[in-house]
């Protein structure tokens, strides 16, 4: 058998684990999302210029709702599924309860503009409550310091 003379001298190789992460892939990922997102958050809000009006106190809405608006030329719109659709004052109480089973839990969400006339405004609350639901809240923006 023939040895190697270098056989205890020699430099070893030998693997080791990788023991830092490389996190500019991430990083790249991460502010292309951030981009996205960005631009796609605008789109998202409702196509209708409504000109809210401001209060001092108002309540962030998270959970499913329904939202009538009624914009400067009161027009009325429903919001299903994520898009406003025009509709007709004497549909809404017909469109109002396909939505759900029980109308007393429902919440309606009314969003004016605030040109809007006093009497529209209140034609279209008579119409919701026309459709039984009593839970009506009006959308209002905060007022900015």
């Amino acid at each position: 058998m023939a040895y190697s003379s270098q056989m205890g001298t020699g430099r070893r190789h030998t693997q080791t684990a990788m023991s830092e992460i490389n996190i500019t892939p991430l990083v790249d990922v991460v502010l292309v999302l951030l981009l996205i997102f960005m631009l796609t958050a605008p789109v998202l809000q409702s196509g209708i210029d409504v000109a809210i009006p401001h209060t001092r106190s108002t309540a962030t809405l998270t959970e499913e709702r329904m939202v009538v608006t009624i914009d400067k030329n009161q027009n009325i719109y429903l919001q299903s599924g994520g898009s406003d659709k025009q509709i007709n004052l004497a549909d809404l109480p017909a469109l109002l309860n396909t939505k759900s089973n029980d109308p007393a839990k429902k919440t309606v969400y009314v969003r004016a503009d605030e040109r809007v006339q006093f009497g529209a405004f209140a034609s279209v609350m008579e119409a919701v409550k026309s459709a039984g639901i009593t839970n009506i809240s009006i959308v209002t923006q905060p007022i900015e310091k």
